[in-house]
């Protein structure tokens, strides 16, 4: 933390420096902050989820108490540098905050940035304390590189620029490999080349970009499965006015339906399956670059022109209504094109003099000028909550302008992936500062996501972050100078400073918790008005919200970015190994906030333990339910409480907004509509829209067979279905198992001559309704069975059914589970179906897909081992029970280890970490792993 004044100090010592004046907020003279925190030793030790074998071990490494094993494993991993088993290797948190401070307040001294010796120290200090306390983070590529004889590259967002040649069109197919190669991502906007229905000097005609985006995909794939440590991030953007358009938008959904057709032929499109491959542009994030004339068109319903690239002249006109439509369409198959909406971009432009904004990073929240980069940094809002449940704005402000002046500072030392990007970046000095953790704040304040209360907090909170970061931005401008691109567009961005403050001055309270922080922000900005017009800016961006995946893990953060609570009950690794259920701890903070008293706390949290929700808890009023409304569950949040979210907090950003929308299954295209329309009413930059399921796999239409069979209407006699009983004794087997915590017993009856008859299935205490509800179930599938229903039916009818208890299993085979439905068809499909039937339906087990990762043929694998089954199988099988009711089990209850969230909401079908197993949760328009803390973007 730090105060500080800038100008002359003064100080005649040592050149009576100019510089930034920097006094202790949180550490004190003579105390080192790590002498604040209790340390100790940890042992880290990661399993490969496949097989079982160690994929990462370090023991003794050094760390807080306070530190979670999750912080823990996925610092000690990721971020420790040095060769394992050597004296080079990392092994204390010290190591690494010193190796990164030390080269931030080395170059702050190099290169004038403090008044004294003594107030670097301090810089030096305030940094660490605030790095240790999990008070904020860099992004990735600060803790991968900074310190290390590696390049020091802090930036994760990058955006290329190419142009109509075909020489710009190689650049950017090596610029990207560039940049994916680091494992940081970028976005570009195709929209300089020409048409496919334009023509080229020589005559012929152009290929068009969407031909030119085939290319790039199959780069990007390429180094993706060439080892990178994770999959390559990119995004394309087309403006909504080239001749192309329609072509871009449904790119995607053709490739979907491609996707479809495979599967249903019994080819392997698993992610990362074989026959992915001959699928394309599956690499990128899409998204039309809409601009305010064309939605006032749809607004009006009229006609829209699109334009050559190379004579700017109308060559086509198409219905706007229609086009939207289309985009909406092909985002509900597939979840792409995204918008980004172009009026809103170039209004809070602060530099169009030097040119326009025409794309962003992947995850859409960076959006700046062609070849370019930001570094981010994220602050833990949390850790901002006293614990009279005020927020601390003094605090905040201090540590935004201490952010704000090191993340300045690492653009100095930094190095960049081409010389244009270098050139550019160092010219503007773009920043992304933004936060973590605004779920879990509203929800322990006893704040509803979505209400004007929580919208006031998050708008009040952004507001003040960036009016502090653009205030110490003019001071340090005052210090070392403004951003070499800024006297060009001085009016511009003064303009843009301006509209900041006006919408702070717009924004509304409704309660106590904000209004403090609203009239900071309001101090702040008028300073920073007054102190800009003087000195004028250091950085022609400062603020954004990224998805914060890992960084968020690192800061052991509830929630990530600007989303809200994912579930209400969570799983924690612990320090011994293994992990245990807890019920997030915002929600007994909450009920305080609420009024209720400490035995109505504990039995709510004691059935929200249990439930995983808080509907019909004892002594919990309804009214209060939404406070408790999370992404997934019973109770989820509507889609356009994430709209009005991102709305309340975009006035206040420089740059854009990771998230992603998400909508269930059932959700229309009109809904889709309705979303992407009011996006651009309320003023943001981009919207993403995901629909629950919709690249699993839709039904394909059979419309015109069914109007054949009204035409000519045919009586077909069908024969009736002889019922097949079993035999007195016949062969059996039972199978233990534990889902989401759930534990009970599949009993499996089989023919003598092969041939599965009968499932029987113990789950919940005996007599309860749960236990007389499966036992029908049961007694109903195993009738069907006897009657001829082929097992492989039921396996595709009951596979992917969601609903509690679901999560991690104790087969070794299946070790996630949707429900435990999906896990006992599962289990079955494994035990009693042919591996051909097996891989149709996408069922393999765990060797089976060992043998497809190692290039293998796992069909061979399968038939070895059911040679060897058969080899093996006892001449007498165990009588099975016509009931159930001989086996035993315990009472279900929660499960130490397993994973606790509802599966009755969005993202269920949610990539596994291609790391370690773990189902990813969204981590805004990304997904990021709890587990290792790996991340299908940039964070």
């Amino acid at each position: 933390m730090t105060e500080t004044t800038s100008g002359p100090t003064g100080r005649k010592g040592k050149g009576g420096r100019k510089g930034l004046k920097i006094k202790r907020v949180f550490t004190a003279e003579g105390t080192h902050p790590y002498d604040t925190l209790e340390w100790e030793r940890r042992d880290v030790v990661m399993t490969n989820w496949r097989d079982g074998t160690v994929n990462f071990e370090q023991r003794g490494v050094e760390f807080p108490a306070s530190w979670t094993m999750n912080a823990t494993q996925i610092v000690a991993s990721k971020y420790f540098r040095g060769a394992m088993g050597t004296p080079e290797r990392e092994w204390s948190l010290k190591q690494l905050i010193d190796r990164v401070v030390g080269v931030y307040t080395a170059t702050g001294i190099e290169h004038g940035y403090f008044a004294s010796d003594e107030d670097a120290e301090i810089f030096d200090h305030e940094l660490k304390y605030a790095l240790a306390h999990q008070f904020f983070s860099f992004n990735s590529p600060v803790w991968f590189n900074v310190g290390t004889t590696s390049a020091q590259q802090v930036s994760a967002c990058f955006i290329l620029s190419v142009d109509d040649t075909m020489e710009s069109i190689l650049d950017w197919y090596k610029e990207e490999g560039i940049i994916f190669k680091g494992g940081s991502g970028a976005g570009v906007n195709l929209s300089r080349i020409r048409s496919s229905r334009e023509l080229l000097s020589s005559g012929g005609t152009a290929s068009g970009p969407v031909s030119f985006m085939r290319g790039a995909d199959a780069s990007a794939g390429t180094i993706k499965s060439g080892g990178a440590t994770r999959r390559a991030a990119k995004m394309v953007v087309l403006d909504v006015d080239h001749p192309d358009i329609e072509e871009f938008v449904e790119t995607k959904s053709r490739e979907e339906h491609k996707i479809r057709a495979l599967r249903d032929a019994g080819f392997d499109v698993d992610l990362g399956g074989s026959d992915m491959f001959s699928v394309q542009y599956q690499n990128a994030n899409n998204s039309v670059r809409v601009s305010d004339a064309f939605m006032r068109a749809v607004e009006s319903d009229s006609e829209f022109g699109l334009t050559s690239r190379t004579s700017g002249e109308v060559v086509a006109t198409v219905d706007s209504r229609s086009l939207f439509n289309r985009m909406a369409q092909s985002a509900w198959e597939c979840a792409d094109p995204g918008i980004q909406y172009d009026g809103t971009i170039q209004d809070w432009h602060t530099n169009p003099e030097t040119g326009r904004i025409s794309a962003s990073n992947p995850c859409s929240e960076y959006m700046s000028l062609d070849d370019s980069s930001c570094n981010l940094a994220s602050i833990n809002l949390l850790k901002f909550l006293r614990h009279d449940d005020t927020f601390d704005v003094e605090a905040f402000t201090k540590l935004t302008e201490l952010v704000i002046t090191a993340m300045d500072i690492s653009i100095t030392f930094a190095d960049f992936p081409t010389q244009k990007i270098g050139e550019t970046t160092r010219a503007y000095r773009q920043l992304g500062i933004g936060y973590a953790n605004l779920g879990a704040l509203l929800m322990a304040t006893g704040h509803a996501y979505d209400s004007d209360g929580g919208r006031a907090v998050a708008g009040s909170i952004t507001s003040l972050m960036t009016g502090a970061a653009y205030r110490r931005s003019a001071e340090m401008a005052g210090v070392v100078g403004t951003y070499d691109g800024y006297k060009r567009n001085e009016q511009a961005h003064k303009r843009v400073m301006r509209k900041h403050a006006a919408a702070n001055d717009d924004l509304a309270t409704v309660g106590t918790l904000e209004r403090p922080i609203h009239a900071a922000a309001t101090r702040e900005w008028a300073d920073c008005l007054k102190i800009g017009e003087r000195n004028g800016w250091r950085n022609a961006q400062a603020s954004l919200l990224a998805p914060t995946g890992t960084i968020g893990f690192m800061m052991d953060c509830d929630t990530t970015g600007i989303e809200p609570d994912f579930s209400l009950v969570k799983f924690k690794k612990l320090v011994g190994g293994g992990s245990m259920q807890i019920v997030n701890q915002a929600i007994p903070r909450a009920l305080t906030n609420l009024g209720y008293q400490n035995e109505q706390i504990e039995a709510i949290v004691e059935y929200v333990s249990e439930h995983g929700h808080v509907i019909d808890a004892p002594g919990l009023r309804p009214e209060h339910y939404e406070v408790f409304d999370c992404a997934m569950g019973r109770r989820y949040i509507e889609p356009m409480g994430h709209v009005r979210m991102m709305a309340a907090a975009q006035p206040f950003l420089s740059g854009a907004i990771s998230k992603t929308v998400n909508v269930p299954e059932e959700a229309t295209v009109a809904d889709f509509e309705h979303i992407y329309f009011q996006g651009w009413k309320l003023g943001l930059k981009a919207l993403a829209v995901y629909r629950d399921n919709c690249k699993v796999g839709q039904p394909l239409s059979t419309g015109k067979n069914e109007e054949k069979e009204k035409e000519e209407p045919q009586v077909v006699e069908v024969p009736r279905p002889v019922r097949r009983r079993l035999p007195k004794k016949r062969p059996s087997e039972t199978t233990s198992f534990s889902v989401g915590g759930a534990e009970g017993y599949i009993t499996a009856g089989s023919y003598p001559d092969d041939g599965l008859g009968e499932v029987f299935l113990k789950l919940g205490k005996q007599g309860s309704t749960l236990a007389g509800v499966m036992d029908a179930f049961s007694i109903a599938i195993s009738i069907a069975l006897q009657y001829g229903v082929p097992l492989e039916t039921y396996v595709e009818k009951f596979t992917n059914m969601r609903f509690d208890p679901a999560g991690m299993t104790d087969d070794p085979d299946i070790r996630m589970a949707q429900s435990v439905v999906d896990y006992i068809f599962r289990r079955l499909a494994l035990d009693h179906l042919p591996y051909d039937e097996r891989a149709a339906l996408g069922v393999f087990s765990a060797a089976e897909r060992q043998a497809q990762l190692n290039g293998e043929d796992p069909a061979q694998l399968a038939a070895q081992v059911e040679s060897d089954a058969q080899s093996a199988a006892p001449s007498q099988g165990a009588a099975a029970s016509g009931t159930s009711s001989e086996q035993s089990t315990e009472e279900e209850r929660p499960k130490a280890g397993a994973e606790v969230g509802s599966s009755e909401g969005f993202m269920a079908d949610a990539p596994l970490c291609i790391t370690c197993g773990t189902k990813m949760r969204p981590s805004g328009s990304c997904y990021a792993c709890e587990g290792c803390g790996a991340t299908s973007g940039c964070s």
